[in-house]
């Protein structure tokens, strides 16, 4: 009867002959992995977590933040990831941004409509008085 490997045997040996010392050295690149990773350049605002000291190595610039929704996204960021602050913020920055998105697409009928309807309102209460 062959002999089994019992779980964790070898856990007390010495690191030189532990089977999982390979995995608990310090992380290297791979070879021709470009390392280390150029941080991308942008005029945009990018946000990071608070409780992080570098950029991630990819991040999104083609929606800058703007408006009220930019300012939630900001205040989001000021607070660690870890509290649902953070999330609930995010959140709320989330609706504001579709908000103003809707007030914004609405404003190129609305404004012209409007402006229509004062003048015609106008046009009407001078011909009623003459």
């Amino acid at each position: 009867m062959p002999e089994r490997p019992i779980p964790g045997a070898g856990a007390d040996l010495e690191p030189s002959s532990r089977p999982g010392v390979p995995m608990e050295t310090a992380a290297q690149p791979l070879a021709g992995a470009r390392a280390p990773i150029t941080p991308q350049h942008s005029d945009v605002p990018v946000f990071k977590h608070a409780g992080r000291k570098q950029m991630p190595p990819v991040y999104g610039t083609a929606q800058p933040p703007k408006g009220l929704s930019g300012l939630l996204r900001k205040t989001a960021y000021s607070y660690p990831d870890h509290l649902p602050r953070h999330w609930m913020v995010l959140l709320l920055a989330d609706r504001v941004d579709v908000w103003e998105h809707r007030l914004r697409r609405s404003l190129r009928w609305s404004l012209p409509t409007a402006l229509a309807l004062l003048v015609a309102g106008m046009t009407r209460l001078r011909l009623s008085r003459t």
